[in-house]
């Protein structure tokens, strides 16, 4: 899988997740909350795209694992990083639940995709 596919679901992974947290705190759902939530995540996950796309050894196959682990790494502590430095909280549940569902989702699709990929390549065979 190249970059640009790669990037677009990890994007709507992320307002996913964006969506869900504020759905569980009975939050609005408008479009600016959602993305005033997920920014930070956001941004955390262009860099390590950007990572990626920088370090030959991570240059494979967006799909993979090692992709996945750097993209969900970059954006659950950037995305911490940036919410702390924005003045929003992160406290450790948060931390700890969000670091759970990006990766669920980050990491969950790439695994999906190879399970895919893997089934159509053996029914090829």
């Amino acid at each position: 899988m190249r970059y640009l596919p790669a990037l677009v679901v990890d994007v709507v992974a992320i307002i996913a997740f964006a969506i869900l947290g504020r759905r569980s705190h009975d939050e609005a759902g408008n479009l600016l909350g959602v993305l005033g939530t997920a920014w930070p995540f956001l941004a955390g996950a262009l860099i390590g795209h950007a990572v990626c796309w920088g370090v030959v050894a991570l240059r494979g196959d967006q799909a993979g694992w090692r992709p996945g682990v750097v993209v969900w790494a970059s954006t659950l502590v950037l995305g911490m990083l940036l919410r702390l430095a924005s003045g929003s909280g992160a406290a450790w549940p948060f931390v700890l639940v969000a670091g759970i569902v990006l990766a669920a989702l980050l990491l969950g699709w790439r695994g999906v995709f190879r399970l895919v990929q893997r089934a159509r390549t053996n029914a090829t065979v």
